[in-house]
């Protein structure tokens, strides 16, 4: 099973490159991840909220094909455990889904288009986090989730 984490807007932050780039290669070993980056807009201060949205919609659809699984990471999603985080992960890989795509909006949120593509909704935390850290979060907790699936150390219950 392929994943695909697509972002919105890049990751500058030398520290949170580092620590991405450290679960990334650590991730090689149990599946194909792929980063997708979309640039953040330019020029936004004559956009509303809403129309910054949609331009992001229009972006972020256009790198999602019919088949993939599309999972929102939202503040509105469902919160789940490390461990039940893993199970998901393993239900869609025996599912023989093919590649999930999990992605983080821009700073606004999602478009209305967006949450009627996806098929689930995960928040990672009740807490709000800078887009910039998600990244660094979501990208530690794959490596979990695989570790938890393969009985490995890594996660201590």
């Amino acid at each position: 099973m392929k994943i695909t984490f697509l972002t919105v807007g890049k990751t500058e932050d030398a520290y949170l490159k580092e620590g991405i780039e450290k679960y990334v290669k650590r991730l090689k070993h149990y599946t194909k991840l792929v980063i997708i980056e979309i640039d953040e807009l330019k020029n936004t201060k004559a956009l509303t909220q809403e129309q910054q949205k949609a331009k992001e919609a229009e972006l972020i659809l256009r790198k999602i094909t019919p088949t993939d699984h599309v999972i929102l990471l939202d503040e509105k999603g469902i919160e789940l455990t490390s461990q039940q985080f893993a199970a998901y992960i393993d239900r869609k890989a025996i599912g023989s889904v093919a590649n999930l795509v999990f992605i983080v909006g821009g700073p606004y949120g999602f478009d209305a288009s967006v949450y009627a593509r996806a098929n689930d909704k995960l928040s990672l935390s009740a807490m709000t986090f800078s887009h910039q850290m998600v990244r660094l979060f979501f990208t530690e907790q794959l490596y979990r989730a695989y570790t938890i699936i393969k009985g490995e150390p890594y996660h201590h219950s």
